[in-house]
């Protein structure tokens, strides 16, 4: 429903005066401001923006999500008009307007100096998802976050980039707990009316239709445009003219369905995405395959180089690898995508035949073993194959990469297998509470956020006041416990739960306990449930009346790992116990609202995957942006982040052959860790209240970790060690 002003505003053709003509004009112009910040998700990440949608309507902002397509649809003009005039909203929505076009229109970036090889022939980085905020559902976790981070830094720094990714207009699902605390999936359609996308259409304005030819039939897919800052996104929907009804809701969900769906949405994202690129004129210089998902893209860009040039596969195969790099993110061998050869000739047999290929050698270009009939064809193994830069996203996870791939490069030693790292970062704008921006303004410069790749720059941390650092975590702490309270009482309401546990939520945790945050994927591997091996001890440590700790738990597991939903259902039913009720809490349906709220106000984040399966885990990387310190396995991005002083570690790094042995001395050491580091460190206060040893750890956690693991200096690590490399022609052993 649209909010109608009860008064309509005159036209400026009405017979007014001079000066409220010239007022309408500008809110005319107000209006058509916003709704251009609304349309690029640049704002997402300047808080200045978010701000001025919030002011208009701060409840009807929340409600819709943080939505501003959806939030402008439904406000009125006059009222917003009228909003702009209390609130003196104008000068603040042209500024913002005005910083967004000098943004888009500069030339003064880190990749026009450092990257103008790219500048003709642009790095196409394909992702099956895409985290860039919570309005825009395309995403499930780590991976679409790291791909959302990705390209706001590479537009950040002007790094000529283009994104693509599918269209899941049932998103992920929502997630919600029943009475009994087992996970309920819902999928929601989303309105495309309410979303920034606009179709991409040829010159005869007739939308862009790609068609993939499989042996049972055509599957059609159209485009969708996403601007994120400078760079283009590029949306791939089957959900069009032309195809048969399963199809048209073949890219609905994200990760749904059985091998099937996933062969076509992987052939629809690779093969699909590299036509739609051919479509607009766009001619790459760089294949970035994020995961293997998009290997097929490969593929076809040997089509492609065969049917231009006159090439047989074998004088195409070098160019391809040449240009590609490729990304892996999954130390977990279930992770890694795989396909029978009946599934792969059903949808790859028409590009088979086009690339001259016998069934055996085209199933071999996705198997270690070619002489095994019943291997299976894995998309890694075709990335792997066909590009010559692959690397891991920490130093951990490459090792671990060159042990589980050894076997394509038979002879070679485990030290000598091409698979380098690059570790991940995080976009610093995205995930920094702003009044943690502000600080860093004070102490850091003006022109800190340009920079924060480079160590210097967090060097003045130490000098910023421990009692105003102190005092901006815990108003971050408080605003974060306001927003569990909120969505405990949300949830205990949903599931028909009586009043004075609905009213109880709002006054659960305790501001000042010390907090921890665990938040992720509930795969078992990650060890959810570690904190909770010996209730017995936990319980003490959590009712200390002197010293309390209380723990916020967020995360989904997949619909199908019931395993997974196994430990959530354990977590849920022991925040309804006692001694743990009101000290240990789940909230729902985990998203990037939930996590950024998560990683700005807790006083320590929690990560316990069992090593060395974590691949790098960057929400530990945004806590550290906001003051909080890590308690981690000395796994993914943690091994080489901790120095003793920075935070804290769960063990040395040992790895023991029985999982049931480690898991017990890891939980061991993390009852440890927290009685005897932890609490008293943060508990021993000095005359002012302070404590002082603690926000040491924090300032050094910040300065020597900040500018090491963000996203900027990681895409940098791309452009220099791969991106040229591979635009240039030029071979590169990223180890």
């Amino acid at each position: 429903m649209e909010r109608r002003s009860p008064v309509e505003a005159p036209s400026v053709g009405d017979h007014v005066g001079k000066s409220a003509v010239a007022a309408r004009a500008d809110d005319l112009r107000l209006n058509e401001c916003l709704w251009a910040l609304a349309r690029n998700l640049w704002w997402t990440w300047h808080p200045g923006v978010v701000n001025i949608f919030r002011d208009l309507d701060p409840v009807r902002w929340r409600q819709l999500g943080h939505n501003p397509i959806a939030f402008l649809k439904e406000l009125d003009p006059a009222y917003v008009e009228s909003r702009a005039r209390v609130l003196a909203l104008h000068s603040r929505v042209h500024h913002a307007h005005r910083r967004m076009l000098e943004y888009l229109g500069s030339h003064a970036t880190w990749g026009d100096t450092h990257a103008g090889l790219l500048m003709a022939r642009p790095v196409a980085y394909f992702s099956a998802e895409f985290g860039i905020h919570e309005s825009l559902p395309i995403y499930s976790g780590g991976l679409g976050v790291l791909a959302g981070d990705h390209i706001k830094s590479a537009s950040d720094l002007g790094v000529p980039l283009v994104a693509i990714g599918l269209f899941y207009d049932h998103g992920y699902f929502h997630q919600h707990l029943d009475i009994h605390g087992w996970q309920q999936e819902a999928y929601i359609r989303v309105d495309l009316d309410r979303l920034p996308l606009s179709l991409v259409t040829a010159e005869n304005g007739a939308p862009i239709v790609l068609d993939l030819a499989t042996r049972t039939g055509t599957i059609f897919a159209q485009v969708w445009r996403l601007a994120v800052g400078r760079v283009t996104v590029l949306l791939l929907d089957s959900n069009c003219e032309g195809n048969k009804p399963e199809d048209r809701e073949l890219t609905a969900r994200l990760y749904g369905g059985d091998a099937r769906t996933r062969i076509r949405q992987e052939l629809v994202l690779g093969v699909g995405g590299l036509r739609a690129l051919r479509a607009l004129g766009i001619t790459p210089g760089v294949l970035h395959l994020n995961e293997g998902h998009s290997a097929f893209a490969a593929l076809e860009m040997a089509r492609h180089f065969m049917d231009e040039d006159a090439l047989s596969f074998d004088e195409a195969c070098p160019r391809v690898a040449n240009m590609t790099c490729f990304t892996t993110h999954t130390p977990v061998p279930a992770g890694h995508d795989r396909f029978s050869s009946e599934l792969i000739e059903e949808h790859l047999g028409p590009l088979r035949d086009a690339l001259r290929l016998p069934d055996e050698a085209f199933m071999a270009l996705g198997q270690v073993d070619s002489q095994d009939p019943t291997e299976t064809f894995c998309m890694t193994v075709l990335a792997l194959r066909l590009s010559r830069r692959a690397n891991a996203v920490s130093s951990l996870h490459g090792h671990v990469s060159r042990g589980m791939w050894k076997g394509l490069w038979p002879g070679r030693a485990v030290d000598e297998i091409p698979i380098g790292h690059v570790t991940n970062g995080v976009h610093v704008p995205s995930w920094l509470a702003p009044q943690m921006g502000r600080l860093y303004d004070r102490h850091m410069g003006p022109d800190w956020a340009q920079r924060s790749g480079e160590p210097e720059v967090w060097q003045s941390v130490d000098q910023i006041d421990d009692g105003e650092l102190w005092e901006i975590h815990q108003v971050l702490k408080a605003r974060l416990l306001n927003f569990v309270r909120r969505r405990l009482a949300r949830q205990r309401q949903r599931r028909g739960e009586p009043a004075d546990p609905v009213a109880e939520a709002h006054h659960t945790l305790d501001p000042t306990a010390l907090t921890i945050g665990f938040a992720r994927r509930f795969a078992t591997y990650k060890r959810a449930a570690l904190l909770l091996d010996d209730l017995e001890r936990l319980a003490p440590l959590l009712g200390n009346p002197s010293m309390p700790i209380q723990v916020v738990f967020a995360g989904k597991a997949h619909p199908e790992d019931r395993p997974g939903k196994a430990v959530l259902q354990h977590v849920a039913e022991l925040a309804r116990q006692t001694p743990f009720a009101g000290r240990l809490v789940l909230v729902e349906d985990y998203d990037i609202n939930v996590g950024r709220h998560l990683v700005q106000g807790v006083d320590i984040w929690l990560n316990t995957p069992r090593r060395p399966l974590e691949a790098c885990g960057t929400s530990g990387q945004k806590v550290v942006l906001n003051g909080g310190l890590n308690l981690s396995v000395l796994d993914g991005w943690w091994a080489e982040a901790y120095d003793g002083l920075n935070g804290f570690a769960i063990g040395m790094g040992e790895i023991h052959t029985s999982e049931a042995a480690q898991d017990r001395r890891d939980a061991e050491n993390l009852y440890g860790t927290l009685s005897e580091q932890i609490v008293p460190l943060y508990y021993t206060r000095d005359a002012d209240g302070l404590p002082r040893g603690w926000i040491a750890r924090m300032k050094r956690a910040i300065r020597t970790l900040g500018w090491r693991f963000n996203a900027d200096r990681m895409v940098m690590d791309y452009v220099r060690q791969c991106y040229l490399r591979a635009a240039g022609g030029l071979s590169c052993d990223m180890r």
